[in-house]
């Protein structure tokens, strides 16, 4: 069956510094397996995708990328040349490569006019953001006008994780909680939860957000989440929509990096099927692992067809 993936990650020699996110658990010796993989848009990428019958991936600079720079120039400058360099590897393989634009969130008015470029002039079918950018959230009033720029284009932005902006002290002596075992969860959870309780999918109601990892656990969540914001609710919140009602309406989910057909029963459950999405997280997983796990859940055909390719059809216009 066809099958589009979102969530496959590339890094380029001049944003190397910004793409040990994933690698911050590993040795610099460790992370060379993923590295190489990162730089390469040939043989191993697309050997890869045919062994897992992908016939489309969506690249996107890993995490955390020039959201990691503190200096605004560095930032605005490398996304801009990472965007170019991505729109000519596509051109190189137009019918294999989409791109989600890489953007400086340091300046919001900046983010929104290069998402405007990417989508606009180089095609690019949305953009992928790494977490919070140096401790700022997307919740935020400084980011308005950047999601008013989102609405007006009609695509859909990937909230993708990176390491908490403070280490809290539950983690402190456990080094195995963090990064994707578990702290990336809660962090890129906890952000979305943000945009829920902000009001900024109310403020901008036709924004859609992906999140990777099966929803990070959002999904499971969705009747405690709607019970407590009753209890918690403040005098005039009582007629704002439940957390739950925003969620399916503004947030799809990705099966990267979750081969798990319990938890894809359950997102589909919670959202239905025309909200969860296939993807791998490449070079971290594995293509074949993915594929096999998609090709074997026991879901109808129609379900399956949606999730491998129908759905980020329509998401992503293709």
């Amino acid at each position: 069956m066809k099958k589009i993936a979102l969530e496959e990650h590339f890094t380029t020699a001049d944003i190397s510094e910004y793409a040990l996110g994933p690698g911050s658990s590993m040795d610099r010796e460790g992370f060379g397996f993923f590295e190489k993989r990162l730089l390469d848009f040939g043989d191993m990428r697309l050997e890869a995708m045919d062994k897992a019958g992908i016939d489309l991936a969506v690249l996107s600079a890993t995490s955390p990328g020039v959201q990691a720079a503190h200096n605004t120039n560095i930032a605005v400058s490398c996304a801009r040349e990472t965007n170019d360099l991505l729109a000519r590897e596509i051109q190189n393989h137009p019918t294999r490569y989409a791109g989600f634009a890489h953007l400086p969130l340091q300046d919001p008015e900046i983010a929104a006019s290069e998402l405007s470029r990417c989508v606009n002039e180089l095609g690019f079918k949305g953009a992928m953001i790494n977490g919070h950018t140096n401790g700022s959230y997307l919740d935020a009033e400084i980011y308005y006008p950047f999601w008013e720029r989102v609405q007006e284009l009609r695509v859909p932005i990937y909230l993708h994780p990176r390491d908490p902006f403070e280490v809290p002290e539950s983690y402190d002596g456990h080094p195995e909680l963090l990064g994707a075992t578990w702290s990336w969860t809660v962090e890129t959870a906890t952000h979305a939860l943000r945009l829920v309780f902000g009001g900024t999918f109310e403020r901008f109601p036709n924004v859609t957000v992906i999140l990777g990892h099966m929803g990070e656990t959002l999904p499971y969540l969705l009747w405690r989440l709607d019970s407590r914001s009753r209890v918690l609710a403040k005098p005039g919140q009582d007629q704002r929509k439940l957390p739950s009602e925003l969620i399916k309406k503004n947030i799809v989910v990705t099966t990267t990096g979750v081969c798990s057909h319990p938890a894809l029963v359950c997102a589909l459950s919670a959202l239905g099927e025309n909200s969860v999405l296939f993807s791998v997280d490449y070079p971290y997983e594995n293509c074949g692992v993915a594929a096999e796990f998609i090709e074997t859940a026991p879901i109808s055909e129609a379900a399956r067809t949606k999730i491998c390719h129908g759905n980020a059809e329509r998401l992503l216009h293709l």
